[in-house]
Order: C-alpha cells, then structure tokens, then sequence
C-alpha cells in the first residue's frame, strides 16, 4: 500500500474529489433522462387513450376554476353554443412547419351562459401586427368536438391589444378571462370538427408525436460518460504508481535470486571483464612472438 500513498498528495486529493462530483453528476442526469421516459411514456399512454376514446359534453371535463387534470389532457369532448366574434384573440407568433402565422381563438358560449375558448385552427399572415380579413366562424348555434388543453404559463399568457384585437404569445383561459365578458372555463379546445361547416377552413392542429424522444439515449451518454471518467482516474492512477515504481534506485529485494547485493555483482561483473582482458592480452602476445620468429 505504500505505493499508493501518492493518492494522499494535494493534487491526487483534489483530482479524486473532482472525479467523484463528475461520476455522480453524469449519474443523475442519466437518471433524470430516464426518469423523463418514464414520464413521457405515462403521457403518452394517457393521449393514446383520449385520442380514440368517444367524445363526452365538455362540462363534463371543464369547469370554471378548476384546473385540467393530467389524465384529461387531449380527451376528445363536445360542445354546442355561439361563438363569440365580437371577443375574439389572437394567438401570435404560431409557426407550424416554419411558416409564419397565428390562431384565430374565439369563446364559444355555451347554453349556461359560461364560455369555453376554442382554437379554431391557424391562418398564415404577412404580419403579426396588423391583421384583416380573418375567417368568420360558422353563425348561429355550432357543434363542435375538439381535444382538452390545459392553460399556458409564464408572461408569454399577458392578453395585449393588437390592431384592435385580444392577443397573445400563449393562451391561458384565466389570462383572456380578464379582458372578456364571460365566466371562461378553465384549459381550451383545439379544434376537431364544426357543424355547420365554416365557409373558410383554418388549418386545424397537428396531434402530439407519440414516440418516446431522445430520453434513452441521450441517460446513455450521461451514463458512459460517467464511467469513461472512472476508467480515466485509475488507469492514471496505474500511470502515476507505474512511473514511481521506475523511478525507485535499485534495492537488494531486486535482484531476482534474492542472495546478492548490488556491490557484490558489480564486483563480478569486474572480475570476469579483467579475466577476459587478460586472456585477450596474452593471445595478442603469443601472436607478435610467433610473428617475430618468421621474420
């Protein structure tokens, strides 16, 4: 264990702590992705479920207040009432397939007196300042079915007055309650059908994807990275002890017989480089006598 006790030195201390924060964060933003699978596979589930289930009353779903049950997110509901034109909002900055555009919101009034905001569908504009000839929704008493969306959040929800219209970046039902005559249910409807048909279609919404995201994949590298950084702190450490281990002058416990010391070979290795001197020397001399007695 000796060898090791360069892990206590600063620098190896610091590095071990470094290591270990970096191992545990990789680990818990791998587990965070995995954690966000599982949550995106439960909503799915629940949409899979709404998409296809048979509409039911709205009132059933929505209530004035109450905020929308996850469960409830996408289920497909129906509604009969007047639109109010008269209030409708603008919803900016909408950009399906990159296209610039925004959604044309209108409450429709429902035979109670209460409203619920419908998202009739999205129209393609030049501007999102100035906005003419926008389609009129169906006169009279409408039916529509259409798909459960809770409130947006966050600033982007503030109701504004543009070119003499309600607008906004994102719409809440409590945001657009504040500048509307009505008692709005809570969440909003994304459009599916209207009977009578409107004379001018809008593009209706597009249905959430369904597939499970980069989740998986992207806990994967969280997690490799996590252990490339293990892997790199011992083979360094094998480096580190490796490099010590050459540096260390030779000792007695080297020698592989274990019967020598240093000295003693070193003597030896003299003794036999003399011998071989010697032996040298005395063939050179019988060969100059022998020359010497040719001549």
């Amino acid at each position: 264990m000796s060898s090791f006790r360069f892990l206590l030195s600063r620098r190896w201390v610091g590095f071990t702590v470094f290591v270990l924060i970096l191992a545990y964060g990789t680990w818990w933003l791998g587990q965070w992705q995995f954690d966000r699978l599982e949550d995106r596979k439960a909503s799915n589930q629940i949409v899979r479920t709404n998409e296809h289930a048979e509409p039911v009353p709205v009132s059933d779903v929505l209530a004035p207040g109450e905020e929308v049950a996850d469960e409830d997110e996408w289920r497909r509901v129906t509604a009969t009432g007047t639109y109010a034109v008269d209030d409708t909002i603008i919803w900016r900055y909408r950009t399906p397939d990159e296209a610039k555009g925004v959604d044309i919101v209108v409450p429709l009034v429902l035979a109670d007196g209460t409203a619920v905001l419908v998202d009739r569908g999205w129209l393609q504009t030049t501007s999102q300042n100035e906005f003419v000839d926008l389609p009129s929704p169906p006169s009279g008493e409408v039916t529509i079915t259409g798909w459960v969306r809770a409130d947006g959040t966050g600033d982007s929800t503030d109701v504004a007055q543009v070119d003499g219209y309600h607008a906004t970046r994102a719409l809440s039902s409590t945001q657009v309650a504040e500048v509307v005559d009505k008692e709005l249910l809570t969440g909003w409807l994304h459009l599916d059908t209207e009977s009578p048909s409107p004379a001018t279609e809008l593009r209706k919404a597009d249905l959430p994807e369904l597939d499970n995201g980069p989740h998986f994949f992207y806990g994967l590298q969280w997690w490799f990275f996590g252990v490339l950084a293990v892997a790199g702190f011992f083979y360094l450490m094998y480096d580190e002890r490796r490099t010590q281990r050459l540096d260390v002058p030779a000792t007695p416990d080297d020698d592989p017989s274990g019967d020598e010391a240093p000295d003693e070979r070193s003597r030896k290795k003299a003794a036999k480089l003399a011998q071989k001197q010697a032996v040298k020397a005395a063939y050179q001399a019988a060969y100059e006598k022998e020359k010497t007695k040719q001549s």
